[in-house]
């Protein structure tokens, strides 16, 4: 069966054919590093997880190019920074922000069984290839200085707004655009900006003496030209950046390449909502991937249940992200996992997961593919269905879904008592027996991955342990534990 993708520019549904079958290339906008990522900045992680792995088995894992990148150049890095780190110069601040933050990323989108990118690029690594689109855009009369600002000229790009099917008088009408006096047009958009006093700067292009540094819009232009090239196969991201950010893109490199498309498809997420309601701050739902990891409304969850139940619905539908979803995922993940128990996976994946999946990744499909497999006691098959989709299928994977500061009676799971997490008896510190077993089974965990030499995951569990109220000491004979008092 082919694959089929639909493409946000064209509106349909396309046969892919990639470009260079022997090189197929793939840009996803990545996350801003200033904050932790929240859940909704999961989704796009895993939907194109999704993807490069089924472009990966389509054409051979070295011939697949995945450029997924770091901003780490911006407005909002700049202010964190001053918040953070008041009495260090804004550059030192700016820099611990931005490693603290990536390293973040990092651990929370690995918990959630994502592989890594083939290239990850940072944009304050790329100031050369910025500057060079820049420039070419200057020369070819599509972009032009203004009080020691680059700007894109919009109207000179007469298809500007095909991305997003808007009239540029309708995108004037209901845009958020910067007035500016030395804007010659309210939709034209920097490129290149004056840097203030202590901000973060390098020389500008065009002859201008006063240091700068990019616009937003076209360090992702420059990325993907330095890894991908002029024209690449697929762009993908946040249905959110379809305007302004994705028809920018494409107007800055088009121009200055002269070529008919930037990516030949266009990939967009739909949105995420916390139990129906908008996620916001403001509203008090907003929610990172580490608070779900970690302790999230009482519950710490493993990231295959998140992984799984982002799943459940279509990439390109809104999805509704709620506790008693999360609670039905881990719970069909825990049923299969029992009865897998060690069989090992069968050596491909099913035909009919990877046919569901070649239809514009029906990921909804492919979870009853699956729960097909597990009906028909397919469980050599229902493993390799489960890693494919970057799932474990391991019980060990599963064990982290436990209640904080649990009292006995309090809290079921899955409409059962709750058979793992610390329950403590008032003013003992007791726990029942099923709880000891569930300390033991992660002490033995941890010890095999001392024995490997597998340090950060010896540590992961000594923390999990930890958040359970849980004393570990390691001696020459062994490890011991005991509950905090």
């Amino acid at each position: 069966m082919e694959l089929k993708l639909y493409d946000t520019l064209t509106r349909e549904k396309r046969t892919f054919r990639p470009i260079d079958p022997a090189n197929v290339r793939m840009y996803v906008c990545g996350p801003t590093a200033y904050d932790f990522a929240h859940i909704g900045n999961a989704r796009p992680v895993i939907v194109f997880d999704v993807l490069f792995r089924l472009l990966r088995h389509i054409y051979g894992e070295s011939h697949v190019t995945y450029v997924r990148n770091i901003t780490d150049v911006d407005d909002k890095i700049n202010a964190r920074a001053a918040q953070e780190y008041p009495d260090l110069p804004l550059n030192q601040a700016i820099r611990k922000v931005t490693e603290k933050t990536d390293k973040q990323f990092h651990e929370d989108v690995a918990a959630l069984g994502c592989l890594a990118p083939t290239v990850e690029p940072r944009a304050t690594e790329h100031i050369a290839e910025m500057r060079d689109l820049i420039e070419r855009l200057l020369k070819s009369g599509n972009a032009y200085v203004a009080e020691d600002h680059v700007l894109f000229s919009v109207r000179s790009m007469p298809d500007y707004g095909k991305l997003s099917r808007r009239s540029l008088d309708e995108m004037v009408a209901g845009a958020r655009v910067e007035v500016a006096p030395y804007k010659r047009d309210p939709m034209d958009f920097v490129l290149w900006k004056p840097s203030k006093p202590g901000e973060p700067a390098w020389p500008s292009p065009a002859g201008i003496t006063t240091p700068g540094r990019p616009g937003w819009h076209i360090e992702c232009s420059a990325m993907s030209w330095k890894y991908l090239g002029e024209t690449f196969d697929i762009h993908g991201g946040g249905i959110d950046l379809v305007f302004p950010h994705h028809e920018d893109e494409i107007a800055q490199t088009r121009c200055a390449f002269h070529t008919p498309v930037m990516a030949n498809y266009w990939m967009h997420n739909g949105f995420l909502q916390v139990d129906g309601e908008k996620m916001a701050k403001s509203e008090g739902n907003f929610v990172t991937i580490r608070e779900l990891l970690n302790n999230w409304n009482g519950v710490a969850w493993p990231g295959d249940a998140l992984r799984f139940n982002m799943l459940r619905t279509q990439y390109r539908q809104p999805i509704d992200w709620t506790v008693n979803g999360l609670d039905e995922s881990h719970k069909t993940l825990w049923e299969w996992s029992e009865k897998i128990g060690e069989v090992p996976a069968a050596a491909v994946p099913p035909a009919d997961l990877l046919g569901v999946l070649n239809d514009d990744l029906n990921t909804p499909a492919a979870l009853a593919v699956l729960h097909k497999l597990f009906r028909t006691k397919e469980f050599a098959g229902l493993r390799a269905a489960l890693n494919f989709l970057g799932l474990s299928g391991s019980r060990s994977s599963l064990h982290k879904h436990y209640f904080m500061n649990a009292e006995p009676g309090k809290y079921s799971l899955h409409g059962q008592p709750v058979e793992w997490q610390m329950v403590r008896s008032e003013g003992t510190g007791a726990i029942n027996a099923q709880s000891r077993a569930n300390i033991q089974m992660l002490v033995d965990e941890r010890n095999v991955a001392r024995k490997a030499k597998n340090f950060a995951e010896s540590d992961r569990i000594r923390d999990e342990l930890a958040k359970m109220g849980v004393v570990l000491k390691d001696t020459k004979d062994g490890t011991t534990w005991e509950i905090a008092r």
